[in-house]
């Protein structure tokens, strides 16, 4: 079995993707827009989101990521969004820190060596690895190409100052688009992306090599 890893992230038009979910998710840098999400969601995209919730098999989840879910998700198995804190709940969770925290959630686990061989691990032991938020470290999985589809939900807000995926001082790189966007009627577009093919080239748009 060869596992796949999904990076799922939660996006502003303008490439935010810190705290969509909660005014208390984020505050680093004095980030105000916490739970900027709920307002512009909508049914087709929370569609989207919840198949890939029923379809993994186990989460990946950076330090702060792990210790936001461990706060919040146990304490919402009888509530209004209890089949998520189910299934977050009864699959593995494997955290990546270079620390050794107290992972008090059921099922979890610490991964802490080579990356690159970790991930590997993962992909013997689970079919369907997701992703959720974690921006530092799935930065670290996008540069090094160690995942297989990244899915962004782009939503039409622009928020300005906040923790993104591709900074203005991060490593350039290309993506591969795997399917066509889809957009839901609120206007969020649901884009995927693989693996690209290294750094960028520069080309000439007066010559053949326009790529067109």
């Amino acid at each position: 079995m060869t596992g796949r890893i999904q990076i799922d992230l939660f996006s502003t038009l303008d490439g935010v993707q810190q705290a969509p979910g909660g005014p208390d998710e984020d505050t680093d840098g004095g980030f105000a827009f916490g739970g900027w999400q709920a307002p512009v969601m909508d049914e087709a995209d929370g569609e989207q989101i919840m198949a890939g919730i029923r379809a993994m098999d186990a989460l990946l989840l950076g330090r702060r990521t792990y210790d936001i879910f461990a706060g919040f998700w146990p304490r919402q198995l009888d509530g209004a969004d209890s089949e998520i804190a189910r299934k977050f709940d009864g699959i593995p969770k494997y955290v990546a820190s270079r620390g050794t925290p107290a992972l008090s959630w059921r099922d979890s686990h610490l991964i802490g060596g080579d990356l690159a061989t970790e991930v590997a691990a993962l992909r013997e032991r689970h079919s369907d690895i997701h992703v959720i938020g974690s921006i530092d470290f799935a930065r670290s999985l996008v540069a090094e190409g160690l995942f297989d589809q990244l899915n962004l939900w782009v939503y039409p807000i622009v928020l300005g100052a906040g923790k993104r995926l591709f900074p203005d001082d991060g490593l350039p790189t290309t993506l591969e688009l795997l399917a066509p966007p889809t957009s839901s009627p609120k206007g969020t577009l649901f884009l995927r992306y693989g693996p690209g093919n290294g750094a960028p080239t520069a080309g000439d748009m007066s010559r053949a090599d326009r790529g067109v």
